[in-house]
């Protein structure tokens, strides 16, 4: 069955950096349209960063220039470079795969950002 793992989350400084990953099994991950969505306290899961099989990747207003997404074909892994963080960037982070509307979730890492 289809896997995602992340890691990567933790508790972090204001104007730190994290980087998350997420290892995928179970599909065949240069096919797939990669994604990090971002859930906090209260609110709605929400997109944070994507990356197509072809490498094509958007973000979120929130994050550009700050956060980086890439993929590794070869580990079937997904990253995201944070820097700069914000306390406004505290969230459950989830990584997401699709391919042809079929959808997978990990479990979520928690990032956490003091001011």
């Amino acid at each position: 069955q289809v896997q995602l793992v992340e890691s990567g989350g933790g508790l972090v400084q204001a104007g730190g950096s994290l980087r998350l990953s997420c290892a995928a099994s179970g599909i065949r991950f240069s096919i797939n349209t990669m994604g990090w969505y971002r859930q906090a306290p209260g609110k709605q899961r929400e997109p944070v960063a994507l990356i197509t099989s072809g490498g094509n990747t958007r973000y979120t207003d929130a994050v550009k220039g700050r956060f980086t997404i890439s993929r590794d074909n070869a580990r079937s892994t997904v990253y995201l470079q944070m820097n700069s963080l914000k306390p406004e960037d505290t969230a459950l982070y989830y990584c997401n795969r699709e391919y042809l509307g079929a959808r997978d979730w990990g479990q979520g890492t928690q990032v956490t950002v003091s001011s």
